[in-house]
């Protein structure tokens, strides 16, 4: 599961993870959610693209999208067989751009926040499929969804499932949509066990109109 997430790094260096051709510049997001504009890196005529989508993947097939529910992951296990998914995992292969995302462990009472990034802070990579939906009056609404897996230990120990995250050194590939699909597939994994680290935060981060530096505070416990 991967609820909420975070961009919140200079966009130069966003920019030169990604290694795409445009030169947008955008506001730090420290808690971005499901239904909203979200970049994302795809390929277009073979050049690397900044692109922004909707959370939320709608498949070509569904003809109202308000009765259709919201799919903000995909599961990795099976998702090249499923009608929702199989079109856009073979062709439309996307990365959503992070540096953070956000689990929450029970205790007690209350559910107690993690944020989980790289110990050097720098830029992650989700795993990601997108589709252009046509609406019933023309319109165009370009969707997009994050790609899970079974969680290692260290996301393990908040929740079973985590987005699957790639290294620059698979990026091409992945967007590639001359790979063949049983390669994409090898590719959904869990990350490295010191990959990521989990960091107490406040529950300033549970409310998604709170979209400041105050909702990565780090806590005691």
């Amino acid at each position: 599961m991967c609820g909420r997430y975070a961009l919140t790094l200079p966009p130069e260096a966003v920019r030169s993870y990604f290694g795409y051709a445009d030169r947008p510049n955008f506001p730090p997001r420290y808690n971005i959610a499901p239904t909203q504009p979200v970049p994302i890196l795809r390929l277009h005529e073979g050049v690397r693209r900044f692109e922004l989508v909707r959370w939320g993947f709608v498949p070509g097939f569904v003809k109202d999208l308000k009765s259709f529910p919201l799919i903000i992951n995909a599961r990795a296990e099976g998702i090249e067989a499923k009608p929702s998914f199989r079109a856009a995992f073979r062709r439309r292969r996307c990365l959503f751009m992070a540096d953070a995302f956000y689990e929450w462990r029970r205790e007690g009472k209350v559910k107690q926040p993690f944020m989980i990034r790289r110990p050097d802070g720098g830029p992650i990579a989700f795993a990601g499929l997108w589709e252009c939906w046509n609406a019933p009056d023309g319109g165009e609404i370009d969707t997009a969804c994050i790609i899970t897996c079974a969680a290692n230990a260290t996301v393990g120990a908040l929740h079973d499932r985590m987005p699957v995250v790639l290294d620059p050194d698979r990026f091409d590939a992945w967007l590639d949509p001359g790979l063949a699909p049983e390669a994409a597939l090898s590719m959904l994994r869990p990350a490295e066990e010191d990959a990521l680290v989990l960091v107490r935060i406040s529950r300033a981060v549970n409310a998604v109109g709170n979209d400041g530096p105050e909702v990565q505070r780090a806590e005691p416990g």
